[in-house]
Parts: C-alpha cells; structure tokens; sequence
C-alpha cells in the first residue's frame, strides 16, 4: 500500500510515553519540609497516570513534524517559598497535542503558602507550619489521569514535626505523623521502551528524627533527609521529584531539584527524520531532550 505525505493511515498508529519534569523539593528552614510531586504522566502502553485508562495511540500523517518538548526539574527552594513547579512535556503536530502538566513543588516550612504543597501532574508534599492552628498542613492536588496528591504534614509548634512526600503517577504520598515524615508516591512501570521501567516517582518529605529517613517512589523521586542527612535530587529523564531538607540535615537546608521527563515514541517504522538526537532501538524513539520527529 502505498501512503502519500500528508495523509492520515489507519495503519500507522504511534504509541507514546509522555513525562513531564518533577517539581522541586521544599527548604527545611528550622523544621521539616514537603517532596515534590512527580510529573504528569500520560501513557498508552502497559499503564497511565492517576489511575486512569490507557491513553489512545495517535494516528500519524506522512510528512507531518511533531515537535517534542521534554521538561526540566523544578529548582529546589532555598527560602521559605515552595520548591518551584516542573515544566511540561509535549508531543505536538497538528492536529496531535498531547501535553503533561509539571509535578508540584514540595512545601517549605513556615512557607509563603503556609505549608500547603503546590498542585500538578502530582502534587507537593505539604510541609510544617509552626504557625497554623490545625495539625496538618494539606499536600498540593494532582492531575486527573497523570497523578496522585501529595502528603499532609504534621504540625506540631512546640517542637519539629514530620514532612510528607509529594505524590506520584502511580499514588498518592501518604499523611506525615508525629516526627515521621512519609516517602514519595510510587511511579508507573511501563514496557513501551522494551523493558519494564518506572517513571514519575514522588519525592519524599523530610523528617528532624535521627530514627526516620522517607525514600523516593519508585520511578525516580529523591530521598527525604533526616536529622544529619540531606536529601536527594529526583531522577533525570524520569519526571521524578526532588527531596527535602531539614533545618537540623546540616548546613544545606535548600530542597532538591527534580527530576528532568522523557518522552519515547514508537510508531512501528522508522522516522524519515529526527532532530533533537534522540535514542533509537528498534522503532523505539527515546528523547531526553527536545527536538522533532518525521515519519
């Protein structure tokens, strides 16, 4: 059969992985902070983010450029504002748009949004208030169909509280308590690459126990610190989110960055022309930065 450039064939469809970059951590300041909350995820092989149902492969037109954009990692925070936002991830040819929004940044203590993780593909971690009258300060709100919310904190002003973790494509972070603070939500595992890999893990809140030291979700979120230990940054190329800091983790209090996304795209065929360098196995397009495809 032939296909003219330009036209639609029902008989060339692409599937895609579409992860946006993960929201960074918040500052300990003198008490505990919030992960950030992974990219959003949008996937149609094996599993998709927030529960949803699988996305629809997209019909590609013979001679049509799609543009991928692939987002960057929020900044960690170094005062007591949120961790910033991810970036978006993009596959987009008219008339496909097929864009994730950015996981949350996790919340700061005594932050300027009064501990409260900010929202996203997955949303932030909240983080110690010492000011607030409740005993929990709420996680930010993910995404529908890209991911879960992140943790409440656990407030306690007379003395340190724990940090929750940001949320992940997979599920939501769970609710700090006492001094414990509470891990990143777990990614989703899919096999469009050809092995079974996780993305868009949450980062994980931060704790003032010696005894307690949260973990990332799987799919690239980075570890909560505790009492002598930072935490880490989320993973490149994974959307994951970045980690916490404490005031009582050392000298570095600033939260970590998150993690850069990836998207991949596999048509069945190879593509008449790429820029952006990206990686090839098979069919198998896999960009770790922006660029275009042709098929």
């Amino acid at each position: 059969m032939q296909i003219l450039a330009g036209t639609n064939s029902s008989a060339i469809v692409a599937n895609y992985l579409v992860v946006a970059g993960g929201g960074g951590g918040g500052s300990g300041g003198n008490r505990t902070s919030g992960g950030a909350g992974a990219g959003g995820l949008r996937c149609t092989v094996t599993a998709t983010g927030g529960g949803g149902s699988l996305e629809t492969p997209f019909a590609v037109v013979v001679g049509t450029t799609y543009t991928v954009t692939v987002g960057a990692g929020g900044a960690g925070s170094s005062t007591s504002a949120n961790g910033s936002n991810g970036s978006a991830s993009s596959i987009v040819g008219s008339p496909v748009s097929i864009t994730t929004v950015p996981g949350g940044g996790g919340a700061s203590e005594a932050s300027l949004t009064l501990g409260i993780g900010s929202n996203g593909g997955s949303g932030g971690g909240g983080g110690q208030n010492q000011s607030a009258l409740t005993a929990t300060t709420a996680g930010g709100t993910g995404t529908a169909n890209e991911g879960f919310a992140g943790g409440t904190s656990f407030n306690n002003p007379a003395s340190a509280g724990g940090g929750a973790g940001g949320g992940g494509a997979g599920a939501a972070a769970l609710n700090a308590s006492s001094l414990l603070s509470t891990a990143g939500g777990v990614g989703i595992a899919t096999t469009i690459s050809g092995v079974s890999t996780f993305y868009a893990g949450g980062g994980a809140g931060s704790s003032s126990s010696s005894g307690n030291r949260a973990l990332g979700g799987n799919g690239g979120g980075g570890n909560g610190s505790n009492l002598g230990v930072i935490g880490t940054v989320g993973t490149a190329n994974t959307g994951g989110g970045g980690g916490t800091s404490s005031g009582n983790s050392g000298a570095v209090n600033n939260g970590l960055a998150g993690g850069s996304g990836i998207v991949i795209i596999d048509a069945g065929i190879t593509a008449a022309s790429t820029t952006g360098s990206p990686t090839l196995s098979g069919t198998i397009y896999t960009f770790t930065g922006s660029g275009t495809i042709t098929f």
